[in-house]
Formats: structure tokens, C-alpha cells, sequence
């Protein structure tokens, strides 16, 4: 598979966060589901190539260095403008699952860094993320 394009690379990116703690829920697969189908930023994207595209983010994850070359694909094949973007999908997949675990903490931490957000900016995504996944 050739370098991905910015809506891979958001793909792999919530692949990631997903297997972030070793398993992916059934939330967290909705919840990327959803986005994919609902999002600005997925408009046109073909839901056929899921599979696909997942198992390269798989074969990436394999890898020694698996989560920094999914982030440094992100950050070449996303205009900086969308780095936010892709920060609050990662948020997103997180939240999904009510309560972060640490490795799912520790890949935001990477991801912060390596779009280097502004810690208020990245604080705004997590709180705006924790708001809307609160429960009764």
C-alpha cells in the first residue's frame, strides 16, 4: 500500500487509539463507524476500503516503531489546519469507552506532541470529549 491519503491517515490514527490497550470494544467500533459515516472530513470516503485500510494500519502496528510511523503518516498526509481535527477523532474513539486507559493516554500524549498542540487546545478537545460521554 502506498503512502495514505489524509482520510487514511485519520483511519489508521482511531485504528490505533482503538488497539491502544490490546482490544477493540464494541463502543470503540461504533464510534468509528459513526464518525467515518457522519463527518465532514470522511465526505467521499469509500467505507468499501475499511478493511483494507485497517489491516494496513494493523501491519503498521506490528511494527517496533508502529505508532510513530502512524503519526508521522498523519502529520504528512494532514494539512496542519486538520491536526486538531485529527486530535479530536483520536479523543473521540478514546472517549468512547467512558474512561481512558493508560497506553490510550500515553498514544494522546504522542499524538499532542507529535502535532505540537497547544496544551489548552488539546485540553479543550479532551474536556469538550468527556462532556458529551458523561452518564446519569
Amino acid at each position: 500500500m502506498t503512502e495514505p491519503g489524509p482520510q487514511e491517515a485519520f483511519v489508521h490514527l482511531m485504528v490505533a487509539m482503538a488497539t491502544a490497550d490490546g482490544t477493540i470494544t464494541d463502543k470503540e467500533l461504533r464510534e468509528l463507524g459513526d464518525l467515518l459515516r457522519t463527518l465532514p472530513v470522511f465526505e467521499g470516503f469509500d467505507m468499501a476500503r475499511l478493511d483494507e485500510i485497517a489491516r494496513h494500519c494493523g501491519e503498521l502496528l506490528g511494527q517496533e516503531d508502529g505508532l510513530d510511523r502512524i503519526i508521522a503518516n498523519v502529520v504528512s498526509a494532514v494539512p496542519p489546519r486538520l491536526y486538531e481535527t485529527a486530535y479530536a477523532l483520536a479523543v473521540e474513539v478514546a472517549a468512547s469507552d467512558v474512561a481512558a486507559s493508560q497506553p490510550e493516554l500515553r498514544f494522546l500524549e504522542m499524538l499532542r506532541d507529535g502535532f505540537e498542540l497547544d496544551r489548552l487546545v488539546s485540553g479543550a478537545i479532551e474536556h469538550s470529549a468527556r462532556v458529551r460521554y458523561r452518564r446519569l
